[in-house]
């Protein structure tokens, strides 16, 4: 998932253990053969077994203590209601469940979701549009289109199959005041039950949780027949794809983060592939997936986007030239800082070389991908971190181009693990985030390299074996301690949704609903991982 914001959980201290040696790679498994491709590879299939178990381990944990609330919390056996109470990690669930083969668990969340009263939160809280967008709508449109579609052999209950789609337009009824400004700009903070928005927004939202709704209320149209919920979206994207004023746009097609809800400006010229704008980049080049025909505007402004990011943004660290890293602008000017939240941009150069038949996209795209590996494979948990920087030119050169005190250069009880690993941390959380093995499942896609399945394994070995606790997995808060040193009582939905999904697919064969590596695809994800139909195609023989 590509969060809007930064984690749930406090920003965990610097590291204190620079010279940490890497993590040790996970224990040997038995060999296979072949590339996966046909469904052969018994080491694959073995992989796949094993993340399916860890599927499993996560549901019991959340369907015992937890269900039909929000989240588990493993360690305690409670739980909690960040997004409503509608069931989130259920909802969430529910497409990799299906793409698991998991007929039980299947039926339970398809049986459940006609039952959700999306017209009461639990306790009257709050409620993120974008996050309600990406997780619930998402879900539920991903489940009708699997099941309407390649796996309707799990359709054991064909009337909740066809309650989906009902479900998601009663949903998008719910939420669409939101959308009711002088620009059609949504608030992204609500109140269902009175249909009132958090007025502490000061009329302000951002790039990411504007522009990461046209996907799934353009596919809740095209499914009904009714235009209404893309033009909501599409109006509020407008502002974004043609942003005002000029300054809001330092490089071609990369813009600030913060719009005026009133009136449409742009109130800054800051940001970059990270949260908060992440997802509205990624979804400039999905949408063109999901419909070529109606999209190539989108298409253009992911381009500019893309070619700004490889000439003004790609960044090599002092110690680590071999390494490649997007930094964060502010205006002109470049930080060089980045996120575990960011690494998805490897995965999405990839997808967008493929689909455009530009190589130079993919390649970009690999680059950023071993980038991303390297964080991984840098700390004693082999678990990247949530948050950390670089600097160019002398290891003590600040991480900005321009004079910034809030950007020193490389801490001293860190010097040893920069020269090392090419960063330094700065936020040493794993809130069992996803977008690592995400980009892992794009550069496998694309290439079929073997090495970006062990890549994947290892850090779902990694994951698996650190975050497990009690009657499920919890948050980490120091990725280069021994054991990921203590742990958060939290067990996050996308783990589901995201983690558990690309660290399988990655190791199935092709199907219908996987990324092609001919640029052609019948499903594309949303940034929550839940896979909608393509506009316009037709199931191919497998």
């Amino acid at each position: 998932m590509k969060a809007s914001t930064l984690p749930l959980a406090a920003a965990a201290t610097l590291i204190q253990s620079s010279l940490a040696a890497p993590a040790s790679q996970p224990p040997s498994y038995p060999s296979g053969s072949g590339n996966g491709s046909s469904g052969g590879d018994a080491l694959a299939d073995y992989r796949a077994g094993q993340v399916k178990d860890a599927f499993l381990t996560a549901w019991d944990g959340y369907f015992t203590y937890a269900f039909p609330n929000d989240e588990l919390h493993p360690i305690s056996n409670t739980f909690s209601n960040s997004f409503g109470g509608w069931g989130a990690s259920a909802v969430d669930a529910f497409s990799t469940a299906i793409v698991m083969e998991l007929p039980d668990v299947i039926d339970t969340i398809l049986n459940y979701i006609p039952t959700i009263n999306f017209h009461q939160t639990a306790g009257g809280e709050e409620i993120s549009l974008f996050e309600t967008t990406i997780r619930y709508l998402g879900g539920i449109l991903a489940g009708h289109d699997l099941l309407t579609g390649p796996l309707s052999q799990y359709a054991s209950n064909t009337t909740a199959v066809h309650a989906l789609l009902g479900k998601a337009q009663e949903l998008a009824d719910v939420l669409k005041f939101a959308f009711v400004t002088p620009t059609g700009i949504p608030h992204n903070g609500l109140y269902v039950e009175n249909q009132t928005i958090d007025t502490s927004d000061n009329n302000i939202n951002g790039i990411a949780t504007i522009g990461t709704l046209v996907l799934e209320w353009t596919h809740l149209s095209d499914l009904l027949g009714d235009t209404q919920y893309a033009d909501l979206s599409q109006k509020a994207e407008s502002y974004l794809l043609n942003p005002s004023p000029a300054t809001s746009q330092p490089f071609p097609g990369l813009i600030g983060t913060n719009v005026n809800i009133t009136s449409g400006q742009f109130l800054d010229a800051s940001g970059g592939w990270i949260g908060g704008d992440d997802s509205f980049y990624e979804y400039l080049l999905k949408m063109y997936v999901y419909d070529p025909t109606r999209f190539s505007s989108y298409r253009d402004r992911w381009i500019a986007a893309a070619d700004s990011t490889i000439q003004y943004l790609a960044s090599h660290p002092s110690s680590r030239p071999d390494l490649t890293f997007v930094a964060e602008f502010d205006g002109k000017s470049l930080i060089y800082q980045s996120e575990h939240l960011a690494c998805f941009d490897g995965g999405n150069f990839i997808l967008g070389g493929l689909v455009l038949g530009e190589q130079k996209y993919t390649d970009f795209g690999l680059a950023l991908v071993a980038g991303c590996e390297d964080t991984y494979n840098s700390t004693l948990t082999g678990i990247g971190p949530e948050v950390f920087q670089w600097t160019v030119g002398s290891a003590n050169a600040s991480c900005s181009d321009s004079e910034n005190s809030n950007c020193p250069g490389v801490p001293a009880d860190q010097a040893e693990f920069y020269e090392r690993a090419g960063f330094y941390i700065t936020n040493s959380n794993y809130i069992l985030r996803p977008e690592v093995i995400e980009s892992f499942y794009y550069a496998y896609r694309a290439t079929k390299d073997q090495k970006y399945r062990e890549w994947a394994w290892n850090a779902f070995v990694n994951v698996n074996t650190t975050t497990r606790a009690g009657s499920g997995y919890a948050e980490l808060n120091n990725v280069n301690a021994p054991g990921g040193g203590a742990k958060n009582d939290f067990q996050d939905s996308f783990l589901f949704a995201e983690v558990l999904k690309y660290a399988y697919l990655i190791q199935r064969p092709d199907a219908e609903f996987q990324v092609n590596d001919d640029g052609k695809n019948f499903f594309v994800f949303n940034t929550e991982a839940h896979p909608f139909k393509v506009v316009g195609t037709t199931a191919k023989a497998l």
